[in-house]
């Protein structure tokens, strides 16, 4: 996808900074990212593991609240995620009238990540952003609440890891979105200011305002096209395809994606304005 960059026209006035000097916007250095259902299908792969383990197709509801349950208690402390996804298996089980003992959950928990690993996939517009965002001279950023072992395994056998200057991981961390002490351990990591960085994800509590109330930039990525308006501070694209050109419209304030020492500009801007 190409974009024009406009350079500043006369009729534009440029404001001033209180010391008098002209106000240049601080630069857009970073581009952080959410993992499961923004880079990744991940909904898609767990109906799938459902359905070959239970024979039934509308689970995926239930999994995904009980999900929604058991990982506010790793948030809060209060276990591990290894403790977690067992918790969770048990509990899921449970609900839908099977009562397993330890090994028999264990071992369901087990089936279902080997059906998981052969089905992840990318969805198709995440290579083409990916690259554009390498190509702009941002730095890129996953930022996830998973746990750290299966989640580092998704994105080196997916291909991911050779985009990203930077991981993390609430597994690893101890800290988990929406806490803005993981927005900004990345945004401390690489050197940059929050205000300097925008991030993406399919969460609108946990993403978008998690990010925009830690003082990043906030875009949420609703690709089921959920009737639900974004609050003031957040903004909605349909797809990865379309934030390339969020980030040069309505980030143009946040400035011009810093251009990376070792690497040929990807385009020319002139008068530091797009």
């Amino acid at each position: 996808m190409d974009f024009a960059l406009v350079p500043r026209t006369s009729s534009r006035t440029t404001p001033e900074a209180p010391d008098g000097a002209p106000w240049e916007p601080p630069e857009l250095r970073l581009v952080c990212l959410d993992i499961d259902d923004t880079l990744i299908d991940c909904t898609a792969a767990i109906r799938l593991s459902l359905r070959a383990l239970t024979g039934q197709n509308d689970l995926w509801p239930l999994w995904d609240l009980i999900t929604e349950e058991h990982v506010a208690l790793v948030v809060a402390g209060e276990i591990d995620y290894a403790t977690m996804h067992h918790k969770r298996t048990e509990c899921f089980l449970a609900e839908i009238g099977i009562l397993a003992d330890e090994e028999q959950v264990s071992g369901f928990e087990r089936r279902r990540r080997e059906i998981l690993t052969r089905s992840w996939q990318l969805f198709e517009d995440v290579l083409p952003c990916l690259e554009w965002l390498r190509a702009a001279g941002v730095l890129v950023a996953a930022v996830t609440n998973a746990s750290g072992t299966h989640q580092r395994k998704k994105i080196a056998d997916l291909g991911l890891a050779r985009f990203f200057d930077h991981v993390a991981i609430a597994g690893e961390l101890g800290v988990a979105k929406p806490d803005p002490a993981m927005f900004h351990s990345v945004c401390l990591g690489l050197g940059c200011d929050p205000a300097q960085a925008v991030h993406v994800g399919d969460k609108l509590d946990t993403d978008a305002i998690g990010a925009r109330d830690a003082g990043l930039g906030a875009v949420w990525l609703d690709r089921d096209g959920i009737a639900e308006r974004a609050p003031a501070g957040v903004h909605t694209i349909s797809g990865l395809d379309e934030l390339p050109e969020l980030l040069v419209s309505e980030f143009a304030k946040l400035g011009v994606p810093a251009q990376r020492a070792t690497e040929t500009p990807a385009f020319t801007v002139r008068n530091s304005v797009l």
